[in-house]
């Protein structure tokens, strides 16, 4: 290989996207680049290396011994470009940058929104680039800085703190149960709506699962939003975060806080980055902003009236 043109990170980045992605379209995609190019490169890499880095199957592209040795060495790189990055965010002088959230859209829309914009206005160098998302976000590998999440068990990696604990409750359309009524699980009699599988990480959504026949579940959502929706729409009943449940006045409480389905409420961030000025101002104001926030979380905030029937 004398006289070999050296190996490159971009190199190593090639084969990494086109073994994730199992061909060469994703792989095009990842590193927007058009699909023959990555054909090309890859091919002119094999030549130059004068070893085969993947195997052609019609299943895809699978990565041969060497190749996953070079994807290994491509995750080790950007695993320590980011730890770099990492310490040096952790230096900062002053409050200001970008910080990039995670957060789910039913806690973006029913409680962050506003503590955004206070925060904002008060750190006006700090801009906020919100990610919407059901599925936490890797952190470790920048994929966000700070996490606002519904969880029992955050990562070891990461560090932050718990606001609370966010209680769930069963609700229905105020129009539909204007009096007292006692309803479970196993009652055949009433249509529900449910939270998909794909966040089966949820104890509600699980029992859903479990104890709902076919005939009684009409709906699933991936999105708390779009079940409240739902709910208000009168297609079912549904247990959801009484954060939401309690501020829309079309519904109304079926049942007490269930205490098996709250999960708790916590800022999270990695180890590294805590010290940063803009993330300590942001996880110190935000924390401070939903503090009086808690009845609600928690769900002590609804009046007696507006529960129809305690479970």
């Amino acid at each position: 290989m004398s006289g070999a043109k050296p190996l490159a990170w971009d190199d190593l980045r090639l084969v990494k996207a086109v073994a994730q992605a199992q061909g060469m379209a994703g792989a095009a995609a990842e590193l927007g680049i058009d699909h023959s190019t990555v054909f090309r490169r890859l091919g002119a890499l094999e030549t130059a290396l004068g070893v085969t880095l993947f195997e052609r199957r019609r299943a895809g592209y699978a990565l041969t011994s060497t190749g996953e040795e070079m994807v290994q060495s491509a995750e080790r790189i950007e695993a320590e470009v980011a730890q770099l990055e990492r310490r040096l965010q952790g230096r900062e002088i002053a409050p200001a940058g970008e910080i990039r959230v995670t957060t789910a859209d039913s806690l973006l829309v029913h409680l962050l929104t506003p503590l955004f914009a206070r925060f904002q206005a008060t750190y006006p160098d700090i801009r906020l680039d919100v990610v919407i998302g059901n599925t936490a976000l890797n952190l470790s590998r920048r994929d966000a800085d700070i996490a606002i999440r519904a969880t029992d068990s955050p990562p070891d990696t990461l560090v932050g703190r718990r606001i609370g604990l966010i209680a769930w409750a069963l609700y229905g359309r105020g129009s539909d149960f204007a009096g007292p009524s006692a309803i479970s699980l196993e009652d055949e009699a009433v249509n529900w709506v449910a939270l998909a599988e794909d966040m089966a990480g949820l104890k509600v959504v699980r029992d859903a699962r479990d104890r709902l026949s076919s005939r009684q579940l009409r709906y699933r959502a991936n999105s708390v939003l779009a079940l409240a929706e739902a709910i208000e729409a009168g297609i079912g009943i549904g247990h959801m975060p009484c954060f939401i449940g309690d501020v829309r006045p079309a519904l109304v409480r079926l049942s007490a806080a269930i205490p098996d389905y709250q999960a708790g409420l916590w800022l999270l961030t990695h180890q590294e980055l805590r010290h940063s000025p803009r993330i300590r101002v942001f996880m110190d104001f935000i924390a401070a902003q939903l503090v009086p926030l808690r009845p609600l979380i928690e769900g002590a905030s609804v009046s007696p009236s507006r529960i129809a029937a305690e479970e």
